[in-house]
């Protein structure tokens, strides 16, 4: 890959690499811990574009195209946005020291081509942070379909299939969709914080210290890697964020010389997907064509239901996807540069033990 935005490696490195301090003891308050009950008497987390700012995203489209650029190489200075740069600036802020999530409704994607919606999302991700690659084939601007695949092959990531996603956070910043076609039936998106979670669990008297420890992750091949350890969550200045993910965390103990998860840690997952699974937590919503999702992975986990698919490939659920990384802090990045050290030594020795366990990793 070329360009300066991340590899997959590069980006999880940068995700992954959060300091810590200690296991809180309290729970955590702020506009991060919400629940999803009390967000759907009211719709003030939804933005709906104006007509003047969907004006000014169509001239700034006339204008990149213009460039003669392939998409890949424009930026947020080819996509010229004066107006709205001041709103996306506030839904930076929102995303990492708000409530952690932003739903935008409004583009008109329905009369635009595929080509220009690709164009429009990947400058938006210039205009908020540094898109990054979201596998190991570099795929930078993601398409979430159906793709026919078998999803028993332990290299198929889920957003593949039709299947329904247990909550989890994927492994970047932010990670942002853009619904171009919905499913003849299913498919709704289901956003809770993972501060509240936290919380729930913290008031429950579960073994809260055990998510400060590393759980074994189901790598499915990015990498070159079977598994990879990873603590799912990490708290420094007080600030709790989170990496989660149900599914390959259980799913790890397939490979062999994996040892089975403990009935207390079994017990823990589950506990921690039954609160997410509740409708008073949880936040769900049907994404329209031209509704954008912005999630921070670091406070919001997401899943999704499964669904059953148009017969004419042409109206088959489609969304676009982007992973992005945010602009830091120096004494946050500086923070983070022993924990980015020791992650890269623990990439190096899970490589160096699980060599030629995987075939083509690319």
């Amino acid at each position: 890959m070329s360009g300066p935005y991340r590899s997959i490696t590069s980006q999880s490195l940068h995700y992954y690499a959060r300091p810590h301090e200690r296991v809180p003891d309290r729970p955590l308050s702020g506009a991060v811990a919400w629940y999803g009950g009390d967000l759907q008497e009211h719709d003030d987390w939804r933005y709906c574009l104006t007509a003047a700012e969907i004006e000014e995203i169509e001239r700034a489209l006339v204008h990149a195209r213009a460039t003669g650029k392939p998409r890949e190489q424009l930026s947020a200075a080819d996509f010229p946005l004066p107006t709205l740069a001041a709103r996306i600036a506030d839904w930076r802020v929102t995303l990492q020291r708000g409530r952690g999530f932003v739903v935008i409704r409004g583009l008109p994607v329905t009369d635009w081509s595929e080509a220009d919606s690709e164009l429009f999302f990947w400058c938006l991700g210039w205009h908020l942070g540094l898109p990054g690659a979201q596998n190991r084939f570099g795929e930078l601007l993601g398409h979430v379909r159906d793709t026919g695949v078998d999803p028993d092959d332990p290299t198929v990531r889920e957003y593949r299939t039709r299947l329904p996603i247990s909550f989890h956070c994927d492994a970047a910043d932010v990670v942002g969709l853009l619904c171009l076609k919905t499913a003849a039936s299913g498919g709704a998106s289901r956003i809770a914080s993972s501060v509240t979670l936290f919380n729930e669990l913290l008031s429950k008297g579960a073994d809260v210290a055990r998510l400060f420890r590393p759980f074994l992750l189901d790598a499915r091949a990015e990498a070159g890697l079977q598994t990879f350890p990873i603590e799912p969550c990490r708290y420094h200045r007080g600030v709790l964020r989170t990496f989660y993910h149900s599914g390959y965390f259980r799913s790890a103990t397939r490979y062999d010389g994996v040892e089975p998860l403990t009935a207390d840690e079994l017990a823990l997952l589950d506990a921690y997907d039954a609160l997410a699974d509740d409708p008073d937590i949880h936040l769900a919503m049907e994404l329209e064509p031209g509704d954008i999702q912005l999630c921070s992975n670091h406070s919001i986990v997401h899943s999704r239901a499964g669904y059953t698919d148009h017969e004419a490939p042409d109206e088959r659920r489609h969304l676009l996807r982007l992973w992005l990384s945010l602009p830091e802090s120096i004494p946050y990045r500086v923070a983070k540069m022993p924990v980015t050290a020791g992650l890269a030594g623990r990439l190096l020795r899970c490589r160096w033990q699980q060599r030629g366990r995987i075939v083509n990793p690319l």
